[in-house]
């Protein structure tokens, strides 16, 4: 990989995350812990319900946009909205717990308190940009569902034995869809939000975590929770959210599937230890009282999330070159590869530069890009000389090679 980038204070956090730490100030020291387990009077403090919700949520509404048969405009919007949707179904989940739930998908797009807090018109132009994709998936993609595709016209593709479908520039809005909620919603809540120190400390909660004042009727200080909710929008649906690494990947459709892959390439091998020790540690730190351990942890949990995200940007521009730089170029597993792509790289303008309150990527940077995707005829026209050049402006970013991300 190439030399790194992160400040001093950052990289020996990174040698020193798998070992006993000790508290200056308190001389305590504070063991990395091996699964994500604590405890007050002998009862949970660990809580992300709320996550969880949101991540089935999405993947309901990924899994109802390739339903021709029963998906509408009303019943997406509903999934993605909830209860905020005009008409519609009022039951528009399988899983009747979430039809029970207050909580939605939108409400937490683009919603971070660092990066949105102050940027509302942005954040509602992002919230935006997911319905009319959703919209475009029925007005679009549905009618031409028997139509081969073609520049201009949306309709299905082949792509060896699946089918794709995608609008006339080549798009899959389902992939557009998910994968671009791996960053406006996953990280940017992760990164920007619960991690934030504007959310850690707000108001009384370093002093309330330092006596153990409680969060209501709750077992955890508000601080503790808060950790907690950054973890489940990671974990929040593992097989065993206490020890998850073993199937990380497997768990859901999100940042948790991608995480597996990428900790896969032997180029990034321990990526996911890693994440899960920085979660661990910064968890104990917490209850240690030593908000510097803590931040430290939150640094790298900033630094490899956001490199997972772009690690699968470059993967998948790279697949969809591999797929039309040929003699007869496949535009079926070309278009389906740069659907996923497009998702990743919209998604990174939601990723955090250690130590510092900007993404690797900022929106004028993703929007130039993306747009380089889009006009004309779309990924009809891209041509493999522009996968290659965009691949090299976004692993430039960041503390990989293309050649990495590609394998």
């Amino acid at each position: 990989m190439k030399a790194s980038k992160l400040l001093l204070p950052l990289l020996l956090a990174t040698l020193f995350i798998s070992c006993d730490l000790t508290d200056n100030n308190n001389d305590i020291t504070i063991v990395t812990p091996a699964t994500y387990e604590f405890t007050r009077n002998g009862e949970s403090t660990v809580s992300f319900t709320g996550q969880t919700a949101r991540i089935k949520m999405a993947t309901e509404l990924f899994s109802a946009m390739s339903d021709f048969d029963n998906s509408t405009e009303e019943l997406l919007l509903q999934m993605y909205r909830n209860q905020t949707a005009d008409g519609g179904d009022a039951d528009p989940f399988s899983d009747p717990a979430l039809n029970a739930e207050t909580k939605s998908v939108k409400s937490k797009v683009a919603a971070s308190t660092d990066y949105f807090s102050a940027n509302t018109t942005v954040s509602a132009q992002i919230k935006a940009q997911f319905e009319e994709w959703i919209s475009g998936q029925i007005n679009e993609v549905f009618p031409n569902e028997n139509q081969l595709a073609e520049p201009g016209v949306a309709g299905q593709i082949a792509d060896g034995s699946s089918t794709r479908y995608v609008n006339g520039k080549g798009f899959e809005f389902n992939q557009l869809v998910a994968k671009s909620l791996n960053g406006a919603l996953i990280a940017d809540q992760i990164l920007n939000n619960y991690l934030s120190t504007s959310v850690l400390d707000a108001g009384t909660n370093r002093e309330d975590n330092d006596n153990g004042v409680l969060d209501g009727d709750s077992n955890y200080t508000t601080m503790e929770h808060k950790w907690d909710e950054a973890y489940g929008y990671l974990y929040g649906t593992s097989q065993n959210p206490a020890n998850p690494t073993p199937t990380v990947g497997d768990d859901d459709i999100f940042v948790n599937k991608y995480l597996g892959s990428v900790n896969a390439d032997e180029d990034f091998a321990g990526i996911a230890q890693d994440i899960f020790d920085a979660f661990a540690l910064g968890r104990a730190a917490i209850i240690e009282g030593d908000y510097e351990l803590r931040d430290l942890q939150a640094q790298i949990l900033r630094e490899k999330i956001s490199t997972v995200l772009g690690v699968r940007a470059v993967y998948y521009l790279q697949s969809g070159k591999n797929a039309l730089d040929q003699q007869n170029p496949d535009y079926g597993a070309a278009f389906h590869d740069l659907s996923e792509g497009y998702g990743f790289i919209f998604s990174l303008q939601f990723t955090r530069i250690p130590n510092t309150d900007e993404p690797y990527l900022t929106k004028a940077e993703v929007d130039s890009i993306l747009a380089q995707l889009t006009e004309g005829n779309g990924l009809w026209d891209v041509s493999p000389e522009t996968l290659n050049q965009l691949s090299t402006t976004i692993a430039d970013k960041f503390d990989f090679t293309v050649e990495e991300a590609a394998n």
